[in-house]
């Protein structure tokens, strides 16, 4: 019995042995490295990332005929989370502080998310929604054309997409939303100007 025990001690310590050793042959580096954005995509984030701890005033630019005109509202930008693989900002609308913006670095690839809550912190029925880049912008500008997560859940047929455009001197930050490749909603921030909170 004794020797038993012994040799199943034994066993157990020679496979624990072989945890946290680096990885053996067959195995990828991408399986064990987290996955990493475009040179492009990583410049975006990083833009962003560089704004952080500011917030801006903004302002509606541009909406569509027939639309609600958000017009007399404040707009207030707050760029609060900024990490290797996410920025955080929240968008403010006068009182309406439910809306943070999500840009998330997401096996890889660049998705841009709306995350919409109510007061007490619950999430909202409608939240989440967005869509990964389309590979097609800059350090400065990027595409995200709703996902199929958006379509789902909004049941859309408009062919939603978001463009966040920066400014190459980083004096501006623009957003902007299309339906079937045209613009119905645009605000833009002055990056010049930050709040003194």
């Amino acid at each position: 019995m004794k020797i038993v025990r012994i040799t199943l001690l034994a066993g157990l310590a020679f496979l624990l042995s072989f945890c946290g050793q680096a990885p053996q042959s067959g195995q990828t580096e991408e399986t064990t490295q987290e996955i990493m954005l475009s040179d492009s995509e990583r410049g975006f984030l990083n833009n962003l990332a560089s704004l952080c701890g500011k917030s801006f005033r903004g302002q509606q630019t541009y909406m569509q005929e027939g639309r609600e005109s958000w017009d007399h509202l404040d707009f207030v930008m707050h760029v609060t989370v900024c990490e290797d693989n996410q920025v955080l900002i929240p968008f403010h609308l006068s009182e309406d502080r439910s809306r943070t913006w999500m840009f998330i670095n997401e096996n890889g690839k660049l998705r841009f998310r709306h995350d919409h809550r109510h007061e007490d912190g619950t999430p909202e029925d409608q939240t989440l929604y967005g869509g990964y880049s389309d590979g097609q912008g800059s350090a400065f500008e990027q595409y995200f054309p709703a996902d199929e997560y958006t379509v789902d859940l909004l049941t859309d047929t408009l062919g939603r997409q978001w463009n966040i455009i920066l400014a190459e001197d980083l004096s501006n930050f623009s957003y902007r939303l299309l339906y079937a490749g045209e613009i119905v909603f645009q605000a833009d921030f002055d990056l010049t100007n930050p709040i003194q909170q």
